[in-house]
């Protein structure tokens, strides 16, 4: 298993930054590499999907489960990458600020060991680009 962590403390309340990461349809804008989702069924909180993600457009099917103002959940179930993405919120500063966790779990058995740290790393990065972008909805 691979795990990356990545954290920011955006100057947003909590209800701001949960409207932009409950949006699990326009993950695509947030993280590079999420090419495009397309919703199964919802039912409740829990939304099943298929994804396609990379340059090479491999397809992939998650589970998503919206824990409101607390957490969004990415169980990756089918695709190159198996594992969980969860998207955490804190409030901070008496509600005027909230701090994003992002916490990957995850495998890529149809990658090489030779290149899973340029996988690590590319996700690592794409990571620091959506808690960027995230922010910069905030405003």
């Amino acid at each position: 298993m691979t795990t990356i962590n990545a954290s920011r403390k955006v100057q947003a309340p909590l209800d701001r930054v949960w409207e932009i990461i409950a949006d699990v349809d326009s993950e695509p804008k947030y993280y590079p590499g999420l090419n495009s989702v397309r919703n199964i069924s919802t039912n409740g909180n829990v939304i099943e999907r298929e994804v396609t993600v990379g340059f090479r457009n491999s397809h992939g099917k998650q589970t998503v489960m919206l824990n409101p103002k607390r957490s969004v959940e990415v169980i990756m179930r089918e695709g190159v990458m198996t594992g969980k993405r969860t998207v955490t919120l804190t409030p901070l500063d008496g509600g005027t600020a909230t701090k994003i966790d992002i916490s990957w779990d995850i495998e890529v058995p149809g990658v090489p060991v030779l290149f899973r740290g340029n996988v690590k790393n590319n996700i690592a990065k794409g990571t620091e680009e959506a808690l960027e972008r995230i922010a910069r909805a905030t405003q």
